[in-house]
């Protein structure tokens, strides 16, 4: 988003909810806070409806997917109801979100001039309430302005306006991520995310719609935090990490043995995955050097006990000297090559910073499917060259497609 945009502590959106399609406009934009268009790159935030935390077992209920990778909110899907019909949070909501969280002030201790502790979350939302509330129209007035005429102003009244609604989600998750404050700034930016992407002529509330992405942010921050060892590097991952407990849950209450096949069957992932998660979130991180015993004398650690899988001496040795026959035969192959082929093995195989097809296409003024096609005779004539120099002991996949 542009660095107008600011995430100060300002105030909520119209209080009248929506009853438009929530469907998400289609975009297709890198994620962009206050930087250039390609300067974050977001991870996919997966589908979320219970997150429970493992120490307390607590069930968190939360929102339905946002792609933030390709820069996208998630189409409706059944069962968003709650999603669709998000509102801000009232005067009379944030006071008792308030209560809840309240921390006692403790006054100085006497004789002294150190400060009074007062509650940071408190205070923020005591600033949020400062901001106005919009109507409809001046929220699609404001939209309009900042769309077709990039106002600052528009923007951050938009953003300063919404900001009781992120105070509001990040609440709902607050049981499985103890810091409300932090989940609060990460809704803050994927609500400026939101405003930067809002088009006001689809007849959509923009806290509708902006309750996608600010759900998306808070359950991205909670994945990314939830433990010392990031536990969600992947797609399937990151499902299984919001779903794991909720899917064993549902098999036990329809009579279904919840094993590590059945919940694969129906997430949609593979066994083994299953099985890996489960091990994840079954125990907490260890550390590889803390001791193995208080009654080690010898001081050994955990990773005194692991396997070492690395090639002995030999094995070295000879990896080097198949690298060196190696490179000598493709240097000889090499040689043997003219005009296109040449370069496809010297600017595409062979560099470390290898052409792209299109680049190579341009060069020759012909297309990218017919360098393609000028690649893959050359790298088969390569492959049937080191075959017979070095028999079928060697596999080697060259080329990019």
């Amino acid at each position: 988003m542009n660095s107008g945009v600011n995430s100060a502590p300002m105030g909520t959106p119209n209080s009248d909810s929506s009853t438009d399609d929530a469907k998400r406009p289609a975009e297709a934009e890198p994620t962009v806070i206050d930087v250039e268009p390609e300067v974050i790159d977001v991870e996919t935030v997966e589908t979320v409806e219970t997150v429970e935390t493992v120490e307390t077992g607590e069930a968190v209920e939360t929102g339905e997917a946002v792609d933030l990778e390709n820069g996208e909110a998630a189409a409706a899907q059944p069962g968003d109801e709650a999603l669709a019909a998000v509102s801000p949070a009232t005067d009379e909501e944030l006071e008792a979100i308030a209560a809840a969280l309240v921390m006692p002030e403790r006054a100085a201790p006497a004789g002294t001039s150190a400060l009074a502790l007062r509650d940071p979350m408190a205070a923020y939302m005591a600033e949020v309430r400062r901001y106005p509330l919009l109507t409809r129209e001046e929220e699609h007035a404001l939209a309009r302005r900042w769309v077709e005429h990039g106002d600052q102003d528009a923007a951050k009244r938009l953003v300063s306006s919404n900001l009781r609604l992120v105070v509001k989600i990040a609440n709902e998750y607050r049981r499985g991520y103890q810091n409300l404050l932090d989940l609060v700034q990460e809704g803050n930016v994927g609500l400026m995310k939101a405003v930067h992407k809002f088009d006001p002529y689809r007849g959509i509330k923009l806290s509708t719609y902006a309750g996608w992405w600010i759900r998306a942010y808070v359950l991205k921050h909670i994945l990314n935090n939830w433990r010392l060892v990031k536990i969600g590097t992947t797609q399937n991952q990151r499902k299984l990490f919001f779903n794991l407990r909720k899917q064993r849950a549902a098999l036990v209450r329809a009579g279904i043995d919840p094993s590590a096949e059945n919940i694969a069957k129906e997430l949609d992932v593979s066994t083994e995955e299953v099985v890996e998660m489960q091990k994840r979130m079954g125990a907490p991180d260890a550390s590889l050097n803390a001791p193995l015993g208080s009654g080690d004398e010898g001081g050994r650690t955990r990773m005194d006990m692991l396997e070492d899988v690395s090639g002995g001496p030999e094995d070295e040795v000879s990896s080097a000297q198949f690298k060196t026959l190696l490179h000598d035969k493709l240097r000889t192959f090499g040689a043997t090559l003219s005009g296109r082929d040449a370069e496809i093995f010297t600017d595409r195989l062979m560099s470390d910073e290898p052409v792209t097809l299109q680049e190579l296409g341009d060069r020759w003024g012909v297309s990218r499917e017919r360098a393609r096609q000028v690649e893959k005779r050359m790298v088969l004539r390569l492959r049937a060259f080191l075959q017979e120099q070095l028999g079928d002991a060697v596999e080697i996949a060259l080329g990019r497609e």
